[in-house]
């Protein structure tokens, strides 16, 4: 990337003034309990929706200088503990040779969905990352130079299922009965298609990593309409396997990036998440903090999970519900966030409410 100073490369980065975050994926004390939020980038906010005003998305997604300049916009307002990378999970099936697109008012839309096993053979078997994805690779290590080592930077991917359901159902979907049908009807297609997916999402993490990224999250956004057979056989395994491979390819190097794996609505899977090489475990807000603290038996950092919803209450009741949550989780190996993204339509004071409410609390709750 030509900044005016010339080429930006993945090294020499600023000293991290702010490890709240990572301390915490590895379960270390903390002064207060860092927090962040999934779509913290996003439409809530005016200068965001200025910024991407009559722009594509996956253009934007593709220019490094934009994506660095969403990433930071957040923490410009907002005393955020960790950065998320502007991007979409959709770049992968993208790298693999689909056609996606935004459409306004409908979300993401593959204009040519898999309809039959056949179907796979279109699909790029074997991605060259940096060559396909390195305008990701590019704005993580840009945005960590800009970070100015103020708070860690993450790196994300989806998972596989959630990847295989939107390349079927060809965009969001209520039941995902295209993809599901799949699952009953073409399991070895379904294994070959996730076993693909797995392959490119290894790469990728690790090309974050190379990048930049301090840590790394697994969207398993679709893991709810699952039920436990299938997330045993069509989803569980590919997220040990990610984490695994991911991990014995950094030590290697000798780096330690921890992964965060957020299975949104698969709290029937918890217990087997906490034993799935990931160091922490990001929850929705269908699940009761002590529940999930007992359930992963400390075994993991856990991540979440207040209602996004939450955020539409007054100030006082956002301080309450923070308070609360807090008390649930308790304070170490702990990381305050939504059960779900922003919405669109949120007050960024009550946003700046919540990161102030979890900062104030934890603070308080270390001192008894």
């Amino acid at each position: 990337i030509m900044e005016n100073d010339g080429l930006i490369l993945p090294k020499d980065f600023p000293k991290l003034k702010n490890d709240a975050f990572l301390r915490a994926c590895h379960g270390q004390e903390t002064n207060h309990v860092p927090v962040w939020c999934m779509r913290q980038a996003g439409r809530y906010l005016p200068e965001f929706r200025e910024f991407r005003a009559g722009k594509d998305f996956f253009e934007t997604c593709r220019s490094p200088a934009a994506c660095c300049e969403l990433t930071l916009q957040p923490l410009r307002r907002f005393p955020f503990d960790a950065a998320i990378i502007f991007s979409d999970i959709l770049v992968i099936p993208q790298a693999m040779g689909m056609d996606v697109q935004m459409v306004a008012g409908k979300g993401p839309t593959f204009p040519e969905p898999l309809k039959e096993p056949e179907d796979l053979l279109l699909l790029q078997p074997k991605v060259d990352v940096n060559k396909e994805l390195g305008y990701v690779f590019k704005a993580i290590t840009l945005t960590r130079h800009k970070l100015d080592g103020k708070v860690p930077l993450i790196g994300f991917t989806g998972a596989p299922w959630t990847l295989m359901a939107y390349m079927i159902e060809g965009g969001g979907s209520t039941t995902h009965s295209k993809a599901k049908r799949w699952l009953y009807r073409h399991p070895e297609a379904s294994h070959k298609l996730l076993k693909m997916l797995t392959d490119v999402i290894v790469e990728y993490l690790l090309g974050q990593v190379a990048a930049g990224a301090q840590a790394l999250q697994v969207f398993e956004s679709h893991a709810g309409c699952l039920g436990p057979v299938e997330f045993q056989e069509f989803s569980l395994p590919y997220l040990r396997d990610i984490a695994r491979k991911v991990k014995d390819q950094l030590k290697e190097s000798g780096q330690d990036v921890p992964m965060i794996v957020f299975a949104k609505d698969g709290h029937y899977g918890l217990e087997d998440l906490s034993q799935s090489h990931y160091e922490v475990v990001g929850l929705d807000w269908t699940i009761d903090p002590r529940s999930a603290r007992e359930r992963t038996g400390g075994k993991v950092s856990l991540q979440g999970n207040m209602d996004p919803c939450a955020l539409y209450a007054p100030k006082e009741r956002i301080s309450e519900i923070v308070k609360k949550m807090l008390e649930g989780f308790g304070t170490r190996g702990y990381i305050a966030n939504l059960g779900h993204g922003l919405y669109p339509d949120m007050d960024p004071e009550n946003v700046g409410a919540f990161v102030e409410a979890v900062h104030t609390h934890s603070r308080h709750l270390n001192l008894k």
